[in-house]
């Protein structure tokens, strides 16, 4: 029954043998254990993966929204830069439209003046001439006497009053 010269006993016993030992130290259990602690740490990996990813998709969100709003708050400084300088634009407008009223304005003062100014030395000048005239032709016809010259000096007075 037990041929001790059949390899094939031999390896049985020795397969035996090695699951004794096996058996013995609890090989199995330490295994097991093993491989408890092994899935144990790919499930806490797995965990910790799962917690970054959802960190990482809620500071994607967050950059998101601040982009949003960072582009939101550009366009409205750019339109506020726009209506600021569109209202700088016309009150420039205005201003200088009223800046050349006012020149107009004391140019045509400063014209009306100095036609007044002529006309004053106009008048003045053929006031002048004219008593001129008056005195020449009144001492021509006038005879030479104390009489005539006093008559002449009243004549040339009054007539300075008139015509100034």
């Amino acid at each position: 029954m037990f041929d001790l010269e059949n390899p094939v006993f031999w390896v049985g016993v020795s397969f035996v043998l090695f699951v004794a030992i096996v058996l013995y130290y609890k090989v199995p259990g330490l295994i097991g254990k093993a491989l408890d602690q092994r899935a144990d740490a790919i499930r806490n990996e797995l965990d910790e993966a799962r917690r970054l990813r959802d960190e990482a998709q809620a500071l994607l969100a967050d950059y998101e929204r601040k982009s949003r709003e960072a582009e939101n708050e550009a366009k409205a400084i750019i339109e506020q830069a726009k209506r600021e300088s569109e209202a700088l634009a016309a009150e420039t407008r205005r201003n200088l439209t009223e800046s050349v009223e006012r020149r107009a304005k004391l140019a045509e003062e400063k014209i009306a003046r100095a036609e007044a100014q002529a006309l004053s030395e106009v008048r003045s000048s053929a006031v002048d001439g004219a008593i001129a005239a008056a005195e020449k032709i009144l001492k021509s016809r006038a005879s030479a006497g104390a009489t005539a010259e006093a008559l002449i000096q009243s004549s040339i007075k009054d007539l300075e009053g008139k015509l100034n």
